[in-house]
């Protein structure tokens, strides 16, 4: 039982189930070719039939032939047809004559429903199963042309809905007829028309049917439909040309559309037979066929089901459990452990997997204890890096206003820098606050430079109220308006605009700040661009001046990345003499308060 709990063993059951596998690819091949005997002798079987159908056609067109040829070769109905009456008795005994001869050859056959002769002088003699019905008017129809054009062959003029003479027979016919003429001189008496019952043909038909679903049609030369045997609009549909010109006795069988066809020539009406039979109807012929290969299969799939159980239990259940392990190992759980005992490739396997989970979960330990070590220094050390010059440059406006003993703008000065010194000095506290705050805080800032530049510096601050709540860091705003005030609208020799505005771009909200002061050169904006990605530890050493400039844009922008990542930060654009633009820009929160 050793040899099976190896990966050989196990292969030599699954080629085993491979076995059964081919098993039923024979059984598939025996059924089709099973199949195509069936419909080999469903196709003989089709032949015969419709060459049947043909030569019963052939009979029964040449008895309705001879019935015309009787009528013709009446020596005493021809004179009779010719006879001119004067009248009254006269004209009476001649149509009872004529009527009397009609009946005997109507009763000859017990498939006639009419017989109707009109003489060249336009009179009307019938013999039919209508009581007392009234002759139809004749002149102009297409069928009293073709047998007026006629030189005495037989037409056949095809099945009608009812009857072409007689208003009482009000039911499919089977039409046909000729000129007749008196023997003697070979001069055209009239015409000849005989209407015999539709079924007679329908039942001929039928003969050429191989099952219930069968179609037979009958199509004259020109590839108008005579008549079918079901009016059938699921049928398959056949070209008007179809199946084109056919030999005496040539038989045709095809398959067309989902269908058997089969098609002969009828050689006394030079009309066509078309059998069409669905494949559905034929394959009921192999239902014993199908029900013993069903048979087979279903065991044969039974049998494979249990054996194929079996084997993927046994073979892919530790497989499973390390695949879940490992889906828990990418969801961060580095705790869970593997425990198979199954053969001994598969053992290797996992006890590698556990142990390489393990030592992950201890590496990452590690890291992620150096990570908050470290990013608690890096946020310590920016957050102690606000920008000292504002504090100094207050502390000497100080001086120059007690100076100049301006106590009450002194008082608001003093009150608005204790309010920042506050905020910015209360770091352990938290080190993000809403928006709404570090407005209210940069308020406080703005009085300090108004008060300071006497009126140079017009402020403009245009924050939509719904974003007052969103979570930012602290003190970000204050270096970048800091940057504005002194390197862009001190050196104007005229007032300037400080603009503050909100705005929501690709899912981000921006925090826009635009001076209108002097702005920078290509160069110096590159540099300023190249300093946000600079490493914070070389201080100011070696630093020139633009890149001292970007000293607090470079703290803000590191310091906005700590904490909502790679994504957000500051943005810079100026142009020289049109001012700068700076953008920060932050995640949208959620309504649940997280940043979306």
């Amino acid at each position: 039982m050793k040899r099976f709990q190896s990966i050989h063993g196990r292969l030599f059951l699954i080629f085993l189930f491979s076995l059964l596998g081919l098993l039923l690819i024979v059984s598939f091949v025996y059924y089709q070719r099973a199949t195509e005997q069936v419909r080999d002798k469903v196709g003989v079987v089709a032949e015969k039939n419709i060459s049947q159908t043909v030569g019963l056609f052939d009979l029964m067109l040449k008895g309705y032939d001879s019935v015309t040829k009787s009528l013709n070769s009446n020596n005493e109905l021809m004179k009779l047809l010719q006879t001119e009456a004067a009248g009254g008795v006269e004209a009476v005994n001649l149509e009872r004559r004529i009527t009397d001869i009609l009946g005997a050859i109507f009763y000859s056959r017990n498939d006639i429903i009419g017989i109707h002769v009109v003489t060249n002088s336009g009179k009307v003699f019938s013999f039919d199963l209508s009581i007392g019905a009234a002759a139809h008017d004749y002149s102009g129809q297409t069928w009293f042309e073709e047998l007026m054009q006629s030189t005495g062959e037989m037409k056949w003029l095809g099945v009608y809905p009812k009857s072409l003479m007689s208003a009482g027979i009000d039911r499919p016919v089977f039409a046909f007829g000729r000129q007749v003429f008196e023997l003697s001189t070979l001069k055209p008496v009239g015409v000849v028309l005989i209407e015999t019952d539709a079924g007679a043909i329908v039942s001929a038909l039928r003969n050429a049917s191989l099952a219930p679903g069968s179609n037979v049609i009958i199509r004259d030369s020109a590839g108008q439909e005579i008549i079918r045997t079901q009016q059938d609009e699921n049928a398959a549909s056949l070209p008007d040309d179809w199946p084109g010109p056919l030999k005496i006795g040539e038989v045709l069988v095809r398959e067309h559309e989902g269908a058997m066809v089969t098609a002969a020539r009828i050689s006394t009406a030079d009309w066509t037979v078309i059998g069409v039979t669905p494949n559905r109807e034929l394959n009921l012929e192999l239902k014993q066929t199908q029900q013993f290969l069903l048979t087979v299969i279903l065991v044969l799939v039974i049998a494979a089901t249990v054996l194929a159980t079996l084997v993927s239990r046994s073979f892919s259940s530790p497989f499973k459990r390390l695949i879940q392990q490992m889906k828990q190992v990418e969801l961060g759980n580095f705790k869970g452990r593997v425990h198979v005992h199954s053969y001994h490739e598969l053992n290797v396997l996992v006890s590698s997997f556990n142990r390489m989970v393990e030592q992950m979960d201890d590496l990452i330990e590690r890291i992620k204890l150096a990570s908050i070590s470290e990013k608690n220094a890096q946020l310590q050390a920016l957050q102690s890096q606000v920008n000292p010059h504002f504090l100094f440059n207050t502390l000497d406006m100080i001086y120059w206003m007690l100076d100049e003993r301006e106590n009450d703008r002194l008082g608001k000065v003093i009150l608005s820098l204790s309010r920042i010194l506050r905020f910015s000095s209360d770091w352990e506290e938290a080190s993000r606050t809403t928006l709404r705050t570090e407005l209210e805080q940069l308020g406080h800032y703005l009085t300090i430079i108004e008060t300071r530049l006497k009126g140079r510096v017009r402020t403009s601050i245009e924050v939509e109220e719904q974003w007052l709540d969103t979570k930012v860091p602290k003190m970000i705003l204050q270096p970048i308006i800091e940057n504005a005030v002194k390197y862009g609208l001190e050196p104007l020799n005229r007032e300037g605009l400080l603009r503050v505005y909100s705005r929501e771009t690709d899912g981000r909200l921006e925090i826009v700040v635009q001076d209108d002061g002097v702005g920078m050169d290509a160069e110096t904006l590159a540099k300023l661009r190249n300093s946000l990605g600079k490493d914070m530890s070389s201080r100011d050493r070696g630093m020139d001046n633009e890149e001292r400039l970007g000293i607090g844009l470079q703290n803000v922008h590191r310091r906005i990345r700590l904490l909502f990542g790679e994504a957000y930060g500051l943005s810079i654009d100026s142009e020289p003499g049109r001012g700068t633009t700076v953008i920060a820009s932050f995640p949208i929160e959620s309504r649940g308060g997280n940043a979306s």
